[in-house]
């Protein structure tokens, strides 16, 4: 499954930055993060509990971050698993500066395994970008109150 898009702050490219690496913001704006502990240099250990459709449960899993060009581009990984479901990733996340404003432009892919898979992506697309959108709506609303 591929999930790509962009999203606009009102706020200047370093401070998008920022807010985007930083484990506690990270932590309040990941649709249900209950834990994001960092377990090594940009590798995270992660607890969510997701309550999408087919996607109800708990999953564990890791997230690292490699590639980092700041403040203008990074990759990401991710791997998780939970109610029988195995999910992996990679995404890379590109800021670019535009009048004051950050765009962010993202794309990747996921793997999905067990039960999930079976939903397909009909179900799995539109529920991965509510949750994507939820997290760059929150980090937009921190990166703008904390200027």
């Amino acid at each position: 499954m591929e999930l790509t898009g962009d999203h606009t702050f009102a706020a200047p490219r370093e401070r998008v930055w920022r807010f985007m690496l930083d484990p506690e913001t990270l932590k309040q704006c990941l649709p249900g993060c209950e834990k994001l502990e960092e377990i090594g240099p940009d590798e995270y250990e992660a607890t969510m509990k997701i309550g999408v459709a087919a996607i109800r449960g708990t999953y564990q899993g890791r997230v690292k971050i490699s590639d980092k060009q700041e403040p203008e581009r990074y990759t990401m990984l991710v791997e998780g698993k939970g109610g029988g479901n195995q999910v992996s990733g990679e995404g890379t996340l590109e800021l670019i500066e535009q009048d004051g404003q950050t765009v962010v432009r993202y794309a990747g892919t996921a793997n999905v395994r067990g039960t999930l898979a079976r939903v397909g992506a009909r179900v799995m697309q539109p529920a991965a970008k509510m949750v994507v959108g939820q997290f760059f709506n929150c980090l937009s609303t921190k990166a703008n109150d904390n200027g």
